[in-house]
């Protein structure tokens, strides 16, 4: 099961389930014919409408999973270890904003499951970028927000994930091996991101 997808049907279902009770809790404001009553009801049922427009609009943000894989740029990521319901990945995203000079970053993720991918940390998990945050009209020049998604989502197909890990520059592989240990910071920190210094690159990314 692809998770990207899986998470934004669970977003979509709370907030259809959010609009229902807010609106009926609209209605019943209504039905309570006080002037104080009518303000509220007005509140809750905008409330409801937005959670009615994140319902619509969250199935559609990335588009499908063919157009995800195609559009997202290959990257590598690592697995850093296990948890109670899957596993972390640590992976090496450019976040930088098109038209300008890239910018690297450590960027993890929970995962539920990996097909045809050991557990073990260290395991190379070949991915796409995809990109967290699809507004059409960006409001600053802060990085933008990536995560991996494993091909194995795709296919288990052991020759087609080799053929991933081996398009994948070694230099890349060996920089995120070499920063599994860093993976519980980059989890506690912003966007769940670590933007690396250019210096620290190998040079086919600098």
């Amino acid at each position: 099961m692809n998770e990207t997808i899986a998470d934004l049907r669970r977003v979509a279902v709370t907030s259809i389930v959010l609009a229902l009770v807010l609106g009926g809790g609209a209605v019943w404001l209504i039905s309570v014919m006080h002037p104080w009553a009518y303000i509220l009801a007005v509140v809750l049922a905008l409330g409801a409408a937005t959670a009615l427009w994140v319902a619509i609009w969250a199935p559609r943000r990335l588009g499908g999973i063919e157009q995800l894989y195609t559009d997202g740029a290959l990257v590598p990521a690592v697995v850093t270890g296990t948890r109670k319901r899957g596993l972390i990945l640590l992976a090496l995203i450019d976040v930088g904003k098109p038209g300008t000079a890239p910018q690297f970053a450590l960027v993890t993720r929970k995962v539920k499951s990996l097909p045809g991918h050991k557990t073990e940390p260290g395991e190379r998990v070949p991915s796409v970028s995809v990109r967290a945050d699809r507004s059409p009209r960006p409001s600053t020049d802060s990085p933008q927000q990536f995560i991996p998604m494993p091909i194995a989502w795709a296919t288990t197909d052991a020759d087609v994930l080799a053929r991933a890990v081996a398009a994948i520059a070694e230099s890349e592989w060996k920089l995120l091996s070499d920063n599994i240990a860093l993976a519980d910071r980059v989890r506690q920190a912003t966007n769940k991101r670590v933007i690396l210094d250019p210096k620290t690159l190998p040079r086919n990314l600098q």
